[in-house]
């Protein structure tokens, strides 16, 4: 399928597949290898992502990892997220810069104040409740990304493809309403799933194609993939190109990984077997 996003203005081709690379502004993400606090660290890291090919910097200061991360603050995630993207600004200011965050006012706040172009939401707008009604104290997410006119990354914590594919169906339409454009999803592999839901969902993957937007998958060395082999993050990476291919075969349009030059290099070998004699 042929994609593109508009950033800043800019239209972004999709139409084969980029990576996204994770940088997290965090003591307590889950895989350790990620977290980046010191200015040299993030600064490091965001060059590392374009220097290895990545076309995304995704940053993040609150963790979502299983098991219970520590509560951050509105205004730690904002001062967090402020020096971290300046930082990356400073070091690549002409990179695609995303933010994670699921909180509205964050968000509009990166937007607008600190360079930030996508928004990247693990609550699938608000349906998580990670930390209760605060999100929704703070108003509306769907809002927030038409008001500000810029690409949003919705994604699921539904844990059967059926469930997923409807309520996406509906939660496209509400943005659309509201006057959003540039909607990516994300199936939310870990989030609200088992271990075998997640792989249920993998194997039908190709019908996320049938919305008709582009797909992001964000596996990188997820528990669905050391608790199905052995072992932990740290040793997660073969399974995670293994998966990160598969997701190329099924129509994914974004890999959002750690491991930013392997995950490149599985784009560069999925779109040869695509078209083998260009």
């Amino acid at each position: 399928m042929k994609y593109t996003i508009n950033v800043r203005g800019q239209l972004v081709d999709l139409s084969s597949p980029v990576v996204m690379g994770i940088l997290n502004a965090t003591p307590d993400s889950f895989y350790s290898g990620s977290r980046k606090q010191t200015e040299t660290e993030i600064a490091d890291r965001a060059n590392q992502i374009i220097a290895e090919g990545g076309k995304i910097i995704d940053v993040g200061a609150f963790s979502t990892r299983p098991g219970g991360a520590e509560v951050v603050s509105v205004k730690e995630e904002t001062q967090r997220l402020k020096r971290a993207l300046a930082i990356v600004r400073r070091e690549q200011p002409d990179a695609i810069v995303s933010v994670d965050t699921y909180r509205p006012l964050v968000a509009r706040q990166c937007v607008e104040e600190f360079g930030a172009d996508i928004i990247n939401d693990v609550s699938e707008g608000g349906l998580t409740g990670i930390v209760g009604q605060e999100i929704h104290e703070e108003g509306d997410m769907f809002e927030t990304v038409a008001d500000l006119r810029v690409p949003y990354i919705l994604m699921s914590v539904q844990p059967t493809l059926e469930k997923m594919m409807i309520n996406f169906a509906a939660e496209v339409q509400r943005l659309r309403d509201l006057g959003a454009k540039d909607i990516i999803l994300d199936p939310g592999y870990g989030f609200g799933k088992t271990l075998n839901q997640n792989y249920e969902i993998l194997n039908e993957a190709e019908r996320l194609q049938d919305l008709e937007l582009p797909i992001l998958v964000g596996i990188s060395r997820k528990s669905m993939i050391h608790r199905l082999i052995g072992g932990d993050p740290t040793t997660s990476l073969n399974g995670t190109t293994v998966l990160n291919t598969i997701s190329l075969m099924k129509g994914a349009s974004i890999l959002r990984v750690h491991d930013v030059k392997e995950a490149v290099e599985v784009c560069q070998m999925a779109c040869k077997l695509q078209t083998p004699n260009s």
